[in-house]
């Protein structure tokens, strides 16, 4: 299912999708752990996320990190988590104009950004309508992830956000496509890239399977057909980027190394390949 690592970094044509490493994807390691990685495993570049190691949230020090590795920050994942409901302060609209602020400083030309849960009444009301005010303002693209349903222990749904979890329902311009979130919602991520069109901004490459659990397995290992999801990229004149972002927790370091350098062979192999082509 997945594409063999041989030890070479990949050799892309320079107009080609880029494929990013989310910082997210080396945890428990350090951001700097994530982009002395991405380095030399031969990816394009970083999704920062903002989340529980402090260096993620010290923009100067990332800054350091992207120019001592020459590996550039193409996109910014706000800490809109649950995780991570403190970091940046409180209060979401506060959090969205610094990672903004950070994507400048960046360089990025996106943000990912989760829909508002239930109980952020008043952030939920004007979350749209927000959303768009700060593309305006800022130049910068605020890309919705899709997200899902949480299930109680009788299988039952639990409205966990608002407007919605679903972000194609939302009026916004601009998506975020996760396919371990859309395995959970029992989706199916090529029909999301085929429905979507313009709208989708911004792709985590990851997979997964129908449960309640978000895997984020590696590509490949689940049932979202991330192959197809990147041949519809290629074949359909994407032009954002592909961002890894996988589960590898409990791996040693050998291990996730190998994992992300698989996941990375598996995304510039299927970009490459258009959607006629023989699989």
């Amino acid at each position: 299912m997945g594409v063999a690592y041989d030890g070479r970094v990949p050799q892309v044509p320079a107009d080609s999708v880029k494929v990013a490493l989310s910082t997210s994807s080396v945890y428990p390691e350090s951001t700097a752990a994530g982009f002395a990685l991405a380095r030399r495993l031969g990816y394009d570049g970083i999704e920062l996320m903002v989340g529980v190691d402090p260096a993620s949230a010290d923009v100067d020090a990332v800054q350091r990190l992207s120019e001592y590795h020459e590996l550039p920050v193409l996109a910014i994942h706000a800490p809109t988590l649950l995780l991570t409901q403190r970091v940046w302060g409180p209060d979401p609209w506060e959090k969205l104009d610094r990672a903004a602020m950070a994507a400048h400083q960046l360089g990025a030309d996106v943000v990912v950004v989760h829909p508002p849960f239930r109980w952020q009444r008043g952030y939920a009301a004007g979350f749209t309508e927000g959303i768009r005010r700060l593309e305006q303002t800022t130049g910068i693209a605020f890309a919705v992830e899709n997200m899902y349903p949480w299930r109680g222990p009788g299988g039952g749904d639990v409205r966990a956000y608002s407007p919605s979890w679903d972000c194609a329902v939302l009026d916004c311009d601009h998506l975020t496509l996760d396919l371990s979130h859309a395995a959970t919602a029992r989706q199916s991520s090529v029909t999301m890239v085929r429905d979507w069109g313009e709208r989708l901004r911004h792709v985590h490459l990851t997979d997964g399977t129908p449960g309640t659990a978000d895997q984020h397995l590696l590509p490949g290992q689940g049932d979202q057909d991330a192959a197809g999801v990147l041949r519809e990229l290629a074949g359909n004149g994407y032009t954002g980027h592909v961002v890894v972002e996988v589960q590898t927790r409990g791996l040693s370091r050998t291990e996730r190394s190998n994992a992300l350098a698989v996941s990375l062979n598996f995304a510039r192999h299927h970009l490459t390949t258009t959607v006629g082509q023989i699989r």
